[in-house]
């Protein structure tokens, strides 16, 4: 590890020399912790009695080597600090955490797992193709049956081999994993993490993680992980308070805590910027993850994520270095922006003033969209801008459009539960809007079970309803949605030219009383008019003169509408596809 450029903020591996590391039959063990009056070394190996450490390097790291340290042992630092008390923490480097709530490192040693994915990290990487990606809570997914213990998660691996095939199945082309850094309350669902190095106990070994990205290449689907730069968990065994002094945090309270009670990484320490970058290189290095999706970047580019107090200089210089830093050690990764701030740039170039990310999450898209949703459709009348205004800003960023877990809990109601009407109004509303979604430009994310436009809120405590799918109803929703991912992979010019201002014209905006929107994408020398009726009565449009229509798929599975003397007949709360002559 190079000195300077761990405290000037510039290092990527640090973790290559802090932590625990194999050093013959032992380990040898480091942290940084320039306050401490004296560190010690506590774990199994040696009944939890303190092994002195001592200062190496300039004074502020701390060094021992344990002779015997079985793979599995669990492990403490003991921290000496400065006002006379005595805390024993966390490794914050560690590659190994016990399982809540129990808080102690773990260390595993080198990893025995050997990827076979080679065909796949020597492609491209990026998107790749057009982007449709499943987020998964790895807890709530799929369950052990009920009486197999308390925790009835499955492990990686097990995961692993139920998931690849669905996502085959369904058409998806990514799986985006909820925070798996370790966290010690499973109501922040990995939010609130203590472990940045360490893949949670809840679904096994590390290498168990490695076999699902692995399985996942091998079956040619991205793998995508929620990362937290921003923030980190309050418990006094990690990082809060580490050294006796505020090492992690920020020491004023004004930013020190934010308004999830978690404290704020102080990003204008270079030390700080240095631990996290290297935790999110170590994330893509060791478990071949093809990119991170940044989680609440509007705290990096504003101060508390408050446009009103400021820029925040440290964040938009961490955010810089970060990217830069990742895409020169791995061309091939994704870095996605949870950014929900409307300030400029977030996918433009470093060099140019951007922030460098790939894509950035169009959280505008969705809450307009689901704020026409909700409108009973009389009220749907002149306010088409909902849908159209998307189009104005689209290619001034690199968008995603994200239908995530936060619009399916915390009484927000699933995406059924957001349509208005009668149930049977709600699913072929449900129906159109997917179908305009992905039509519409940008990468698609979409949370477990709204594929089968789950009725009942997520809730990270119990599996999915999987019984759903035993209703005609929602098993017909199901198989639409696996046909509509189908189709629009099949179908260039739905996504070829997402980029392209000669990609995409509005035909009709959606203005008027009718309440229908059509569009026509092109891209790869293929021309489709996407056309919805979002009122609650048939409607008929009239189309451009002289167009020629070759039905390509309808939201509800139908024919497409009949045409009299060139218009068109269009249900209520309907969704087509044409390919155009």
């Amino acid at each position: 590890m190079d000195e300077s450029a761990f405290y000037g903020g510039w290092e990527f591996a640090a973790h290559k020399f802090l932590g625990a590391h194999p050093d013959g039959e032992g380990a040898v063990f480091r942290t940084y912790a320039p306050a401490a009056v004296q560190v010690g070394l506590i774990g199994t190996f040696s009944n939890w009695q303190e092994i002195p450490m001592h200062r190496v390097r300039d004074g502020n790291f701390w060094e021992v080597q344990a002779e015997t340290v079985p793979p599995g042992s669990l492990y403490k630092f003991r921290i000496h600090r400065p006002d006379g008390g005595v805390t024993d923490h966390a490794d914050p480097y560690a590659f190994g955490a016990e399982l809540r709530p129990a808080t102690a490192s773990v260390y595993w040693g080198d990893s025995l797992y050997r990827f076979r994915d080679e065909a796949w990290m020597a492609g491209e990487g990026r998107w790749g193709g057009p982007p449709n990606i499943y987020e998964l809570h790895a807890g709530s997914w799929q369950t052990r049956p009920e009486g197999e213990g308390p925790d009835r998660w499955y492990f990686y691996g097990e995961l692993a081999d139920r998931l690849v095939p669905y996502l085959l199945e369904m058409g998806y082309t990514h799986l985006e994993l909820m925070p798996l850094t370790e966290y010690p309350c499973d109501e922040s669902w990995g939010y609130q993490a203590t472990g940045f190095f360490s893949p949670t106990a809840r679904y096994g070994h590390p290498d168990g993680l490695r076999y699902l990205a692995d399985r996942c290449h091998r079956a040619g689907i991205g793998v995508l992980l929620d990362f937290v730069p921003v923030h980190f968990a309050v418990n006094d065994y990690a990082l809060w308070n580490y050294d006796g002094t505020a090492l992690y945090e920020y020491p004023h309270p004004d930013v020190g805590y934010n308004q999830w009670g978690s404290c704020n990484f102080c990003l204008s320490r270079g030390e700080v910027r240095s631990f996290l970058q290297s935790a999110a290189c170590y994330w893509l290095e060791e478990f071949h993850l093809d990119g991170l999706r940044l989680d609440a970047v509007s705290h990096l580019i504003y101060w508390q994520g408050d446009p009103a107090r400021g820029e925040n200089g440290p964040g938009l210089a961490f955010a810089r270095s970060l990217t830069d830093g990742l895409h020169a050690r791995f061309s091939r990764a994704l870095l996605i922006a949870e950014d929900s701030t409307a300030r400029p740039g977030t996918t433009a170039p470093t060099r140019e003033g951007g922030l460098g990310f790939d894509g950035k999450w169009d959280l505008g898209w969705m809450n307009d969209t689901l704020a026409y949703f909700r409108l009973p459709p009389d009220q749907r009348v002149g306010r088409g801008e909902l849908l159209a205004f998307s189009m104005h800003y689209h290619y001034g960023e690199r968008y995603l459009l994200p239908l995530s877990h936060d619009e399916t809990v915390h009484g927000k109601g699933t995406m059924l539960r957001k349509m208005y009407g009668a149930p049977a109004e709600q699913l072929a509303q449900l129906r159109a809007l997917y179908l305009y979604m992905y039509a519409h430009p940008g990468a698609k994310l979409d949370f477990m079970g709204n594929e089968w436009a789950q009725a009942r809120e997520w809730d990270p405590a119990r599996p999915q309803d999987w019984d759903c799918l035993e209703q005609p109803e929602h098993r017909a929703f199901w198989e639409y949605r696996r046909v509509l991912h189908h189709f629009w992979k099949g179908c260039p010019a739905l996504w070829a030219a997402d980029r392209d201002p000669a990609g995409f014209a509005w035909l009709e905006g959606g203005r008027g009383e009718a309440g229908v929107f059509a569009f026509e994408r092109r891209g790869a020398g293929q021309r489709v008019l996407a056309l919805f009726q979002f009122g609650g009565r048939h409607l008929a449009w009239r189309c451009p003169a002289g167009m020629r229509l070759r039905p390509l798929f309808t939201a509800d599975g139908g024919p497409a509408p009949a045409v009299q003397s060139g218009v068109l007949l269009l249900p209520a709360f309907g969704g087509w596809c044409w390919e155009l002559g």
